[in-house]
């Protein structure tokens, strides 16, 4: 009987695999799509990234100042720094909302009066907190300003003969403890993991809804209940099927990421290509494949058409977005039983893995334990609906 269940298996695999094989420009979609298109984006966002910093931290910062010449020590010191004041324009607060102007300076009309009474004097940043292209601007202004500020004070203290160690009671270092793969992997923490969940959750979209609802559409599937076989053999035939692309996909995907990071220089810090971390982000997606593809098997097999299975794919493509935007609003610390919850779980072991960082055995166990039971309850599920009688009626 094992065996006329593993036949039966096999038969409905090749079959699917088959059918999709005829329909090249699909199979080439739900192949390529994601090696050719995912690490080009990351990479290339990160090369973005480091050439927006390289370019506005090298060249020499223009700031629209008012009243510079109110303090003309203060704009020959952030001349020193890089920063070159110019002239602002005349209704400055309309030019930084309109991005002409990415941060200014303003100098108050007393600034020179209290310089010379040593009064703290007055010196406003303006900007636009929300634009994120005027980040390294301002905080090349303030820096400067924070600089100048300190200088200015230390030789105000020393013309009076104090030592200005005096002010600073306390001296603060900074120890910091992250790894440098971590920091590395900071800017594709917040997309990576998303992007290769989605990958396995609806890697085998494709082939199965074909081979549900596309055949159900097509009328197709009646003669296939009709044969005597056991409707769970071929309902693990189709998700076998569906599987075996999309984790054909995810392992194109992965290698292509390997070597666009050997090709892209300096965006290769970025990531960790080793083939022991690819081998640990396919075992990490290995049962959100099978939960996706034995939910959209399950979902699919109730659509008449193409067209309604189809229709799921809205809803299901944000559910692994879900843990991403939580993590970003509210990052937690990492407990065990997050590795019990889908998507959350493959998030912070996908995590785990590009900041290059160990993984407990009992995590493990825990992760694995829980994602194939919920691929199985999915999978009994599936099954069930396959038993249904209606299935084979399209209209």
């Amino acid at each position: 009987m094992k065996t006329s269940v593993f036949t039966t298996v096999w038969s409905v695999v090749r079959k699917e695999l088959l059918d999709l094989s005829r329909d090249r420009r699909t199979l080439a979609i739900a192949l390529l799509l994601g090696p050719l298109l995912y690490p080009t984006m990351l990479l290339g966002l990160g090369k973005l990234g480091e050439s927006r910093e390289r370019t506005q931290l090298d060249q020499v910062l223009e700031v629209p100042v008012v009243g510079m010449e109110r303090a003309p020590n203060l704009v020959a010191f952030l001349a020193t720094q890089g920063i070159t004041a110019t002239k602002a324009p005349a209704d400055l607060d309309a030019a930084i909302a309109r991005q002409d102007v990415d941060v200014a300076l303003r100098i108050d009309e007393d600034y020179a009066a209290d310089w010379h009474k040593g009064r703290p004097a007055l010196v406003e940043v303006v900007q636009d907190s929300t634009r994120r292209n005027a980040e390294i601007p301002v905080t090349r202004l303030q820096l400067a300003l924070h600089a100048y500020r300190e200088q200015v004070g230390a030789l105000r203290l020393m013309a009076r003969g104090i030592d200005p160690a005096v002010t600073r009671a306390v001296n603060v270092g900074n120890r910091d403890l992250a790894t440098e793969a971590a920091k590395r992997g900071r800017v594709l923490a917040s997309l990576l993991p998303y992007l290769l969940i989605l990958s396995s959750f609806l890697g085998g979209a494709a082939l199965i809804i074909d081979a549900t609802a596309g055949e159900r559409e097509r009328q197709s599937l009646e003669p296939l209940l009709a044969t005597p076989v056991a409707r769970g053999a071929i309902v693990s035939g189709k998700i076998a099927a569906a599987c075996a692309l999309g984790l054909l996909s995810l392992l194109l995907t992965l290698l292509a990421f390997k070597l666009s990071a050997q090709l892209a220089g300096d965006a290769a810090k970025m990531l960790d290509v080793s083939l022991l971390a690819i081998a640990k982000m396919l075992l990490i997606l290995l049962p959100m494949l099978l939960i996706g593809t034995s939910l959209l098997t399950f979902l699919a097999a109730g659509s008449k058409s193409t067209k309604e299975a189809q229709s799921h794919m809205v809803w299901l493509m944000l559910l692994p977005m879900v843990p991403t935007i939580v993590l970003m609003v509210n990052p937690i610390k990492t407990e065990l039983w997050q590795y019990t919850v889908p998507f959350l779980a493959q998030n912070q072991l996908l995590l785990k893995v590009i900041r290059a960082e160990a993984i407990d055995p009992q995590v493990w166990l825990v992760y694995l334990g829980c994602g194939f039971a919920m691929a199985a309850v999915l999978w009994y599920a599936a099954t069930l609906r396959y038993q249904q009688e209606k299935l084979a009626i399209s209209t």
